[in-house]
Parts: structure tokens; C-alpha cells; sequence
């Protein structure tokens, strides 16, 4: 057995502590976090690089105040409260494991967003979502069942995250009956962000599997994946099933308003001689929509129809509690028209005299 597996503890590095609690987090969470706590941590270690910190043990309260202060130049407020919360917890590990002193994680201010800045307002409205639809649902244009429009279906119809779209497969989609069934494939590459939990069928409209089956007809590359699985969406390359940040390209394509609009371009661009309208650079239109602003849009469109809010939560696989702080974006008056309207029935006078009668 190597001495550095039982080396000292308060004579790890910083960089070594990160690695030991990914580690132990990796156990009980999605890869997807873990990736993510690893991007934010890294942050973390490059600055006391920087600092010339070695060792966790070296660490004080002026430290993490400082590193604070420098981050928040740097990152949103609702992202500076996520993490300095997860540099709270990860000093708590080091606690743990004897690395550092038993209290110092009461060190560490969590700086508190306040509700509109933890809430993204980005979002795909319901105005732009029906006018984008509508176009890509007109036969005419060439456009029904490419890929940006049944994509574009199924996340805003569904309110699926990028994860789930992308672990669909063909066997995955049912045609005769319109559902999609959505299921955590960890060790064939496809997890979902919930795990077992994130598996659930979805019933989808007619108009969305119009769109997929023109999809598969006509416009699907014939691929399988690495495990031989064969995706629902494909591309044209052997590897078969898209990346993450291929789905992410097609929406900001997708999401552009010049496929349907016949006004001036607020950027003042062109669609034919436009630069922003290929897969490499549609992220940088102003006007278009990542994938995680389809779904909010698509939240809150199944809020404001008045879809029940369980059932919501059950379909696009998220809390209610997650759904209010994050994804529910109706706007206030909408939310009072949705919550009172009907109940200024029982007001009406009609009703009384007519009851009374």
C-alpha cells in the first residue's frame, strides 16, 4: 500500500482534498453534478495557486473572504451563493477526514441571492415559442421534421432537460401510441440527471409526433452508438447519437426568430449573409435560446395553461418546489388572473339574485 494513501492529512494539498471529496460525492451523486462541483472547485484551487496555498491546512477565514470578493467580481450573485456554498461543504469534508480544524467552515459567508437573481429570466416565451412552431409546422418551407424543429418540439412539449432528450432512443418513442419514455442508461452512456427517478413515460400531441415521425422518414441518419444502441436523434458522424453540445447548437438554430419573421433584424443582420445562423456560432444571436431556457419557457407554459401542477412536475421531472423558485415564470398579474379568477364567480351578483329567486 502506497504512503501517500495514508499520508498525513493536514499535509494535503488543496488540489488533493478536491479530488477526495469528488470522490466520496461521486458515490451518491449524478455525474453531471459531480462534473460541475469539479469545474467549481477547480476555481478554488487555481486561486490559491495563485495565493501560493499549498495545503488545505493553511487556510483561514481572511482566505475564504478574499477568494469571495475576487469571485464575485467575476460571476452572477445567485452563482457566487452556489459556490461558496460548495466550498463550505467541501471544507466540512476536509474537517471530516481531519485536514483541517473542526470549526473552520463557520468561516465561510454564503452570500444570499436574492429571489430575482437565483431565478434565470432567460426564457423561450410562449409568443416566440407558438411563432417558431407554427413555421416549422408549415409544409411549404422545407422545415417540418428537420431536426431543429422536431427537437424543438419535443423539449418545449415535453419540457425535457437536454440529458433526457438525449438518451432517448428509437425503441424509446412510440409512434401508434405518442409516447416517449425517458430511462437512465448510466452504464450505456446516458444517464438521467435524477437517476431512476428522472424515468417516466410522457404522452405527447398528434402535431409533435407528426413532426417525429417526418423526422424518421426523411431526415434521421441511419446510426447506432458506441454500445449499438440506436438514437432517436442521430448524426451524420459513425458516433450516432449527438453530444450535449450538439443539442445545445441546434436550439440556439432553432431558436432564431429570422426562420419566420419578414421584420428587420434587431441586430441588424441579415439571414442570408448572417454569420450567427451555422451550428458553430448560433449561441452568439442575441435572439436565440439555449436548451435550459426552452425548458423554463415550456414550464411555465404548462403553468399558465392551467396544466395540473403535480402532473406538471411529474411530466417534466422536476419539484414543485424547483419549479416555483426556477422554472415558473409567469408573470405576477398572470399568476393573480390564475389563482382568483375563478373564484370572482362567487362574487357576481347575478348569482346571488338568481339564487334567491
Amino acid at each position: 500500500m502506497s504512503d501517500d494513501r495514508r499520508s498525513a492529512a493536514e499535509d494535503l494539498s488543496v488540489a488533493d482534498a478536491v479530488k477526495r471529496y469528488l470522490r466520496r460525492i461521486r458515490r451518491d451523486r449524478a455525474d453531471s453534478t459531480v462534473q460541475t462541483y469539479r469545474l467549481d472547485l477547480r476555481q478554488f484551487v487555481q486561486w490559491c495557486d495563485a495565493e501560493e496555498i499549498e495545503q488545505v491546512s493553511e487556510l483561514s477565514g481572511l482566505d475564504f473572504e478574499l477568494y469571495q470578493d475576487d469571485r464575485a467580481a467575476e460571476i452572477s450573485p445567485s452563482s457566487l451563493e452556489n459556490q461558496m456554498g460548495l466550498l463550505k461543504r467541501f471544507i466540512e469534508f476536509c474537517e471530516d477526514i481531519g485536514a483541517v480544524r473542526e470549526d473552520l467552515h463557520e468561516t465561510i459567508h454564503v452570500p444570499r441571492a436574492t429571489p430575482d437573481e437565483q431565478s434565470r429570466d432567460e426564457k423561450l416565451t410562449t409568443e416566440a415559442a407558438t411563432d417558431l412552431l407554427l413555421h416549422f409546422r408549415d409544409e411549404s418551407n422545407g422545415l417540418f421534421g428537420t431536426k431543429w424543429h422536431a427537437v424543438l418540439e419535443v423539449i418545449w412539449h415535453t419540457g425535457a432537460r437536454i440529458g433526457g432528450v438525449r438518451a432517448l432512443d428509437l425503441g424509446d418513442y412510440d409512434s401508434e401510441f405518442q409516447i416517449l419514455e425517458f430511462r437512465h442508461r448510466p452504464r450505456q452512456g446516458t444517464p438521467l440527471k435524477n437517476k431512476l427517478d428522472g424515468e417516466r413515460d410522457v404522452a405527447i400531441l398528434p402535431e409533435v409526433a407528426e413532426a417525429l415521425d417526418r423526422y424518421l422518414q426523411e431526415h434521421r441518419w441511419d446510426r447506432h452508438d458506441e454500445e449499438g444502441r440506436a438514437p432517436l436523434f442521430t448524426t451524420r458522424s459513425t458516433q450516432g447519437r449527438p453530444s450535449p453540445g450538439t443539442f445545445r447548437s441546434w436550439m440556439y438554430q432553432a431558436t432564431q426568430p429570422c426562420w419566420h419573421t419578414d421584420e428587420p433584424c434587431p441586430h441588424d443582420k441579415r439571414r442570408e449573409t448572417c454569420g450567427w445562423t451555422s451550428s458553430e456560432s448560433a449561441s452568439q444571436c442575441p435572439s436565440s435560446r439555449p436548451p435550459h431556457a426552452v425548458r423554463t419557457g415550456a414550464i411555465t407554459f404548462h403553468r399558465d395553461r392551467g396544466f395540473d401542477p403535480q402532473d406538471t412536475s411529474e411530466r417534466v421531472n422536476a419539484s414543485m418546489r424547483t419549479i416555483e423558485k426556477h422554472y415558473d415564470k409567469a408573470e405576477r398579474r398572470q399568476k393573480m388572473e390564475n389563482r382568483r379568477r375563478p373564484q370572482l364567480d362567487k362574487l357576481s351578483l347575478d348569482d346571488d339574485a338568481s339564487d334567491h329567486d
